[in-house]
């Protein structure tokens, strides 16, 4: 087990074969994707997840697993990630994102993992800045982001370039940002 970071109660670590039912429970749970354009078809849950695994494993970056250290059991997945959504996102932003199980929600765990996110983010990859974004709907979300000290940048809501014609629903998306002189200056003594 290659562990990335580590929190009070999470490590977060690459994906091991063990974790292949948790992944594929993260793409197709209705509930876990409401917000979200679910992925069911095995081959390609598969083949996302063997995609993240080989990532993580060359560059240490990725969304990881979050396994819980109490149990052992994997709840979900948090972690720093190079997206590029043109042109509303340009090649080399860096968001943080996360997805637990449901049995999970509601208990801390997304916040905890994306601050040890954005410390590793801003002080060990000396990032500049560090996006989230989600479906506008998505209160639970957004809620995490201004947790964990986002503030939402409203000039760069944007209509989600991947989002089929055919789920309007999940097209608007709003922007959060944090810089790493605002982490600094408010979170990064915490």
């Amino acid at each position: 087990m290659t562990t990335i970071l580590e929190t009070e109660r999470l490590l977060l670590r690459n994906w091991e074969d063990t974790d292949r039912e948790l992944f594929a429970y993260l793409l197709g749970d209705p509930a876990v994707t409401r917000y979200l354009l679910p992925c069911r078809k095995p081959a390609e849950v598969q083949a996302r997840f063997d995609r993240m695994r080989e990532q993580i494993g060359e560059t240490g970056y990725g969304f990881c697993a979050l396994e819980h250290k109490a149990t052992g059991r994997s709840i979900g997945w948090c972690g720093l990630y190079e997206t590029c959504l043109e042109p509303c996102l340009p090649a080399g932003t860096v968001e943080v994102g996360w997805r637990l199980h449901r049995d999970h929600w509601g208990q801390g765990y997304a916040a905890e993992a994306a601050r040890a996110c954005l410390r590793d983010g801003f002080t060990t990859r000396e990032l500049d800045e560090i996006v989230a974004f989600t479906v506008v709907t998505n209160h639970r979300s957004r809620a995490v982001m201004e947790q964990i000290g986002m503030r939402r940048d409203p000039a760069g809501d944007f209509e989600h370039p991947r989002v089929p014609e055919a789920r309007p629903d999940l097209k608007s998306h709003v922007l959060y940002r944090l810089s790493r002189e605002e982490w600094h200056a408010h979170l990064g003594s915490r």
